[in-house]
């Protein structure tokens, strides 16, 4: 079955989604593949880990493509991505130390995972000139350097020659405005398919007021309910990713409360999709 603008089948889900059907939704579907790009290796797992485990255990196909997984240009790092490092207590081999964890975070979600070979933003330098593009906070969160053009031209091309025609696409809204969410929403909307689009958890707990724009705008939503076994797993996916805990909270413990009280704002995962023109 065909899944873009499959109007029916949209209705159909929805009818049963909302009855609280769940199960039953995820084995109907289980044939056609689902497919997340993370721009980094934990995205996914801190914004959709329940979903796709849901997925999953209902024998459904679930990858997540990891976008900026690449190797770090030879060379220093810039002074911000040392002190990144430190404070993620991974030393220089940060690439593949994420990458480690990321694998046993798609192993708890039951998972495959794929790696693109882009570069970290944090390790990007400018094509002519060499500098750091994004040398700070302020750059990491601000908007896309010119010198990343070439860059996104590369994903998009890559997305285009990799993906089947009939699969579902995920993709981050990119709500907490970092530069490689930016990267990932832009070269795969380039692509023209339908797409769902997920809330960049925890950033979205800050964006409240741009998630409510987006449905006066028209923008059509859909609540996945997650179980308590399905929260657990997530919140066990996103512990595997042990270094990037203290970038959103103090402990594991204080990351699994916020997981927890995510959860309740929609009693599920919620995606969404651009209204039809």
């Amino acid at each position: 079955m065909r899944f873009d603008d499959n109007t029916k089948f949209i209705k159909w889900q929805s009818r049963h989604i909302r009855h609280g059907n769940l199960r039953f939704f995820l084995r109907y579907n289980g044939g056609v593949p689902w497919i997340y790009l993370s721009p980094h290796y934990d995205d996914i797992a801190l914004s959709c880990g329940g979903l796709v485990w849901e997925q999953t255990t209902s024998s459904m196909k679930v990858s997540i493509w990891t976008v900026c997984a690449g190797k770090p240009p030879a060379g220093e790092f810039s002074p911000f991505a040392q002190e990144l490092h430190t404070r993620w207590d991974v030393g220089q081999s940060a690439s593949a130390q994420r990458r480690i964890e990321d694998k046993n975070s798609c192993r708890r979600l039951g998972a495959r995972s794929r790696y693109l070979s882009i570069p970290d933003c944090i390790y990007r330098r400018h094509p002519q000139t060499g500098e750091f593009m994004y040398a700070s906070e302020a750059a990491l969160n601000g908007p896309l350097h010119p010198g990343d053009t070439k860059v996104i031209h590369t994903l998009q091309e890559v997305l285009k020659r990799s993906l089947h025609p009939d699969v579902v696409l995920v993709c981050p809204l990119g709500l907490g405005t970092h530069v490689d969410h930016q990267l990932t929403r832009l070269a795969v909307e380039r692509l023209g398919r339908t797409l769902w689009y997920y809330a960049d958890f925890p950033y979205v707990l800050h964006r409240k007021a741009l998630v409510d724009q987006m449905e006066q705008d028209g923008w059509v939503s859909q609540v996945f309910p997650i179980s308590q076994e399905g929260l657990v797993a997530w919140q066990d996916s996103i512990s595997a990713h042990g270094s990037q805990i203290s970038t959103f909270w103090d402990s594991d413990f204080t990351m699994r409360q916020a997981v927890a009280e995510y959860l309740h704002w929609y009693d599920g995962i919620r995606l969404w999709r651009i209204p039809a023109s």
